[in-house]
């Protein structure tokens, strides 16, 4: 194996952005980011607590004191810092359905304040994607909803609070995966017919001076038939840059899912996406090793001394990356307001849509009822380990309060459970019941039996008419349990 160029393997570690083991940063991290690279990516598993996490953050910026330093971190489903208890504060759709873009902006700014105190300065949110396909496997809640002006009002609102909060936002995943019916992770998906309305949410984004954009691994026929837009020079060139006239950070999404890296591997991905337009290459969920990032590094080096990646473009990416972690050192005061403490609990209260279908009278709860939990696969994005329901909730509020989890059931087994709920008002939660049948003949068995059940849905309510009273949350974060047990026990 030749040598490889000192000044070019420091060129190219300026545009990664690798993921760690462990809650402190291993000594390979540490010389590597004393030697420039640009920054490191958080995952939950590197994160134990608030203090922890600003002693992390502490010790990367003694090595590089512009260090980017990333977290997938949308509130809602998808949150790194509170994944041990679920998030204070409800997702996109939610927000989405109240409408109201100035909580929208107060969540982020409350957001960005916490992201701030303890030293992240790139947040990947927010989803800009509109969610048109209901079947969408890997954004649904994630998104603000399902209408592009509505996304982009609340995605440029999201921005807005993120930003004010010296924390870099990032408008993903372009060109848009929400009309999709494959999630990325694991194959290609391909973009819908409504392009145009995808779109809409990002250029309002770079409107409203988004610092980044993330790319999303998706087959986009109408402007390129042949390569996923992080591949892609006509994507992010010619539409993103050139079209769209967004002058800020390209960051990829993570470059091992399988939507680029099984053609191409990782550092063959890396190497097509820079050459594409990218600046920051995210890398570590599940390859999270120094033997990882060194081979991406080289595989960048090899791509300028063979052609296929220009030198200058190279020196772009890196030059953008740099001025960002430049304008995430200055950092800003605080811009918390006293609220930031309740207002996604607020804003949660504001989501909930209470459907009654019976004239008896089922709510409020006064007795503690029996909770059954639905509990389906979710997919890579969400943490297996958030947790998420109205059992907890309402067993703070009604002790007592029995709560059974089910992760699939047959008839046999939901008549034992119906046996064993000894007269107790019934609570069946489900979380995106149209998309998995299980959940949806489970809940029918049940309320068969008890057709005076409450119905907690907590995904997206494709149905309404189930239970004698259907609760729809939009979330399944810990305030949005918290406020689905307040209108269960009459407290809302």
């Amino acid at each position: 194996m030749p040598t490889r160029d000192r000044g070019l393997q420091r060129l190219a570690d300026s545009v990664l952005m690798p993921g760690f083991q462990g809650t402190s940063p291993p000594d390979w991290l540490r010389r590597r980011l004393g030697d420039g690279l640009a920054g490191v990516v958080l995952f939950s598993r590197n994160i134990a607590g608030f203090a922890q996490v600003a002693e992390l953050t502490a010790a990367l910026r003694a090595e590089n004191p512009a260090v980017l330093v990333g977290v997938d971190e949308e509130s809602g489903e998808v949150t790194r810092l509170e994944v041990a208890t679920g998030s204070s504060r409800p997702g996109p759709y939610a927000l989405g359905v109240v409408d109201d873009v100035v909580l929208t902006e107060e969540v982020a700014c409350g957001l960005g304040a916490d992201l701030a105190g303890v030293g992240v300065n790139v947040d990947f949110a927010p989803s800009a994607d509109v969610n048109s396909n209901p079947d969408n496997p890997v954004i649904g809640l994630r998104a603000f909803g399902a209408d592009p002006e509505l996304v982009a009002r609340h995605a440029a609102a999201f921005i807005r609070g993120l930003q004010s909060a010296g924390v870099a936002a990032c408008a993903k995943h372009f060109p848009g995966h929400g009309d999709t019916s494959v999630d990325s992770h694991y194959s290609v998906p391909v973009v819908g017919d409504d392009f145009e309305g995808a779109l809409l949410p990002f250029r309002t984004a770079i409107e409203a001076g988004v610092k980044t954009v993330m790319t999303g691994h998706l087959l986009v026929p109408q402007v390129d038939a042949q390569l996923p837009a992080t591949l892609s020079h006509q994507v992010l060139t010619r539409l993103l840059r050139e079209e769209l006239g967004f002058e800020g950070v390209i960051i990829t999404d993570g470059i091992e899912m399988a939507a680029v890296s099984s053609v191409y591997g990782l550092g063959g991905a890396s190497a097509m996406a820079i050459a594409a337009g990218a600046d920051a290459i995210c890398v570590g969920g599940e390859n999270s090793d120094e033997a990882s990032a060194i081979a991406i590094r080289d595989a960048i080096v090899d791509a300028v001394v063979e052609g296929r990646l220009p030198e200058e473009r190279l020196h772009d990416a890196a030059r953008r990356t740099s001025e960002l972690g430049a304008w995430a050192a200055r950092g800003v005061p605080s811009a918390t307001s006293p609220r930031a403490e309740e207002i996604g609990l607020h804003a949660a209260r504001r989501a909930v849509k209470v459907t009654r279908r019976s004239a008896a009278p089922v709510l409020p709860i006064t007795s503690a009822p029996h909770v059954i939990e639905l509990s389906p696969e979710m997919n890579l994005a969400i943490d297996k380990k958030t947790p998420w329901g109205v059992g907890e909730p309402l067993s703070k509020l009604m002790p007592g309060t029995v709560v059974t989890r089910l992760q699939g059931a047959d008839g046999p087994a939901l008549e034992n459970l119906l046996a064993s709920t000894n007269g107790r008002p019934m609570v069946i939660v489900a979380r995106d019941a149209h998309r998995y049948p299980w959940q949806l003949q489970a809940i029918e068995h049940l309320l068969c039996a008890r057709p005076e059940s409450v119905v907690v849905e907590m995904g997206l309510p494709e149905r309404s008419d189930l239970g004698a009273v259907h609760i729809a949350t939009y979330g399944s974060a810990r305030v949005c349990g918290q406020a689905a047990a307040e209108v269960i026990t009459g407290l809302s």
